[in-house]
C-alpha cells in the first residue's frame, strides 16, 4: 500500500515518499581528498533542502555515489554496489540513486544504460545542481543525467555539513592544466580555475570563527594557484595570509607539482609558524626517461633539489610522495633510477602504486605495457626499501615529545588498546594512552584537544606513546565535538528545492513578506 500524506489520501507512483516527512541520504565515498571534500558540499546542499543525514546508511532515502575514475577498477566496483543496491531500491519505490564524481563525468550515459535503476547522473561540474536533479527525477519518473563541461558554481561557494569539528578542507582551485599521460584528472575536471584570495581567506576566517584549528588548502595543482589571474607568487602570500588568521593553529596543503614549487613558497612554510613541517610531494618515478614519457615537466636531479632547499629551511619537515611503479617501458635501470631516489629522497612514506591502463589516457595506448608479474615483484621491492626508511626515521623520534592533534577514525584497535589516536604537526599518525588523570570529570581528552606526549615507540606507519600525557589543552574544537556541532558551509541556500512545511507567516505580514520568510526545513544541523 502507498505510504499516506497528511490528508490522508494515498501518494501514488514509482518515487511516492509522504510530502511533509523529511528524507534521508548517505553519501559514499571514493577516491582523493578533493572527493571528500565535494562530499561534505553534497551534504551540506541535501541539508539545505531539507534531507536528513540517515541514522543507518543501508535505510537512506537517497543513496549518493560520488565516484573516483583514477583507481583502478573502478567502474567494477560502481556497478558492483549499484547492483547490490538494486533489491533494495526494487522494495522501495520512494528511494533514489544518484551518481556523481569522476566516473559519472567520464561514462555519462554508459551509467543508466548499465544501471537502469540509477534515478540522478551528475558530474564534476554540477555538483550544485544534485537537489534539483533529484526532484525532477522524481517528478518526472525517469532518470535525469546532466553532465557539464565547465565548472558553473564554485564548489566552495556552496553549503557544507563539514565532517570534522577540528580540521576542514578548503578549495583554492579546481581542474588542472597539466597533462600527464597517465592521468585523466585534467579531462574530468577541466582547466585550472582558482577561487580569490579573499574568498578562500573568508572561508577559513569563518572555520576558525567555529572553532577549527587544522586547515587543509586542496587543489588539483595547488601550488599553481595564481596562474588564471596572472600572479606566480599568489600561493606563497596564500599561506603567509592564512597563517594570520586568527584561531588556525595548523595549516597544510596538497597535493603540489614539482614543476610549480619555488623558494618562495619554501621561505612561505618555514616563516609562518602554523605552516605545519610536512610536504606531499608527487615524484611518480625517478627515472628521468619515465618522467618524459609521463609528461613530468621536471627530472630526478629537480626533484632532489627541492627537497634539500626544503630540509634547508625546515629541517624537520616530514616529505611524503606518490610513485608508480610499471609506467609503459619502464626497464629494471628505470626502476634502479626510482629506488636510487627513494634513497636519497628519504621519504617519511610513499603511497606507491602499480601501473595500470585508465581507458582515455595517452598512457593507455602506449607500447610496451608491462607484464602483472613484473609489476608485481618491482613494487614489492620498492614497499621493502621504503618501508625499512619509514621505520628507520619514526624509530629516530624515540624520547622526543610531539604535539598530537587528537582525532577520530585513526586508530583502529584504540578500544582494545584504550589508546587514543591524532596525527603530529609534521603528519605523522600517534596512537597515544592518555593515562589514567584524563579520564577525570573535567579534564577528559576528546577530538579537538591538544595534547602533548613522549614518543615511545616507531613503527614504520605509526608512533606509539604510552607514557601519559606530558600537556593537555581543551579547546573549542573540543567542546564542539563534545557538543556534536560541525562548522557550517556557505550561508547561501542558492534557491534550492526543499522538503518540510514552509516556515509559519504572520497574517498581515503581506506576500512580500511571505515569499522572504525563510524555510524551515527539518534534519538541518
Amino acid at each position: 500500500m502507498a505510504p499516506e500524506g497528511e490528508t490522508g489520501a494515498p501518494i501514488v507512483g514509482r518515487t511516492a515518499y509522504p510530502r511533509f516527512v523529511t528524507r534521508s541520504y548517505a553519501i559514499r565515498t571514493y577516491g582523493c581528498q578533493m572527493n571528500v571534500h565535494d562530499s561534505e558540499r553534497m551534504a551540506g546542499l541535501l541539508e539545505s533542502a531539507g534531507y536528513e543525514r540517515a541514522a543507518d546508511p543501508d535505510d537512506a532515502d537517497v543513496v549518493v555515489f560520488n565516484t573516483c575514475a583514477v583507481r583502478e577498477n573502478a567502474d567494477n566496483k560502481l556497478y558492483g554496489n549499484l547492483g547490490r543496491l538494486r533489491p533494495a531500491k526494487t522494495a522501495r519505490p520512494g528511494m533514489q540513486i544518484a551518481v556523481g564524481g569522476c566516473l559519472a563525468q567520464k561514462d555519462r550515459d554508459t551509467i543508466v544504460k548499465k544501471a537502469p535503476w540509477v534515478d540522478v547522473v551528475f558530474g564534476t561540474h554540477n555538483v550544485h545542481a544534485l537537489p534539483a536533479l533529484l526532484e525532477r527525477a522524481r517528478h518526472n519518473e525517469a532518470a535525469e543525467v546532466e553532465i557539464l563541461e565547465s565548472l558553473e558554481v564554485f564548489p566552495s561557494t556552496l553549503p557544507a555539513r563539514r565532517e570534522s569539528a577540528y580540521a576542514g578542507w578548503v578549495s583554492i582551485s579546481v581542474g588542472c592544466n597539466n597533462t600527464c599521460t597517465f592521468c585523466i584528472v585534467p579531462s574530468l575536471r577541466g582547466k585550472e580555475k582558482d577561487r580569490r584570495p579573499g574568498d578562500v581567506l573568508a572561508e577559513v576566517s569563518a572555520l576558525a570563527a567555529d572553532g577549527v584549528l587544522e586547515v587543509t588548502l586542496l587543489g588539483q595543482n595547488v601550488n599553481s594557484y595564481g596562474a588564471e589571474f596572472g600572479d606566480r607568487g599568489a600561493f606563497a602570500k596564500l599561506l603567509r595570509a592564512c597563517g594570520e588568521v586568527d584561531g588556525i593553529e595548523r595549516l597544510r596543503f596538497t597535493s603540489p607539482h614539482p614543476r610549480d614549487f619555488t623558494s618562495d613558497v619554501i621561505a612561505a612554510m618555514a616563516e609562518t609558524p602554523v605552516v605545519c613541517p610536512q610536504l606531499h610531494m608527487p615524484l611518480q618515478s625517478g627515472s628521468d626517461a619515465v618522467l618524459k614519457a609521463m609528461r613530468r615537466s621536471y627530472r630526478s636531479a629537480r626533484f632532489l633539489t627541492i627537497l634539500d632547499e626544503v630540509r634547508e629551511s625546515i629541517p624537520d619537515a616530514a616529505i611524503s610522495t606518490d610513485i608508480i611503479v610499471g609506467f609503459p617501458g619502464e626497464t629494471e635501470e628505470d626502476f634502479q633510477a626510482t629506488l636510487d631516489v627513494v634513497r636519497q629522497a628519504r621519504f617519511a612514506q610513499a603511497f606507491t602504486f602499480q601501473y595500470s591502463p585508465r581507458p582515455g589516457t595517452p598512457a593507455a595506448s602506449m607500447p610496451d605495457q608491462l607484464p602483472k608479474a613484473v609489476v608485481q615483484e618491482r613494487y614489492d621491492r620498492l614497499i621493502e626499501l621504503q618501508e625499512q626508511i619509514s621505520w628507520e626515521q619514526n624509530r629516530a623520534l624515540v624520547g622526543r615529545e610531539v604535539e598530537v592533534l587528537v582525532s577520530t577514525g585513526e586508530g583502529r584497535k584504540d578500544s582494545a588498546t584504550r589508546r587514543m589516536s591524532g596525527r603530529a604537526r609534521d603528519g605523522r599518525l600517534v596512537h597515544f594512552a592518555p593515562g589514567e588523570d584524563s579520564e577525570v570529570a573535567g579534564n577528559a581528552v576528546r577530538p579537538g584537544d591538544l595534547v602533548v606526549v613522549t614518543i615511545g615507540y616507531g613503527a614504520p606507519h605509526h608512533l606509539v606513546a604510552d607514557g601519559g600525557l606530558v600537556a593537555h589543552r581543551r579547546t573549542r574544537a573540543g567542546d564542539a565535538y563534545e557538543a556534536g556541532t560541525r562548522p557550517g558551509g556557505a550561508p547561501t541556500g542558492l534557491g534550492l528545492p526543499g522538503f518540510g512545511a514552509p516556515a509559519s507567516v504572520a497574517a498581515d505580514a503581506g506576500c512580500s513578506a511571505a515569499a522572504a520568510a525563510p524555510v524551515v526545513m527539518e534534519g538541518v544541523r
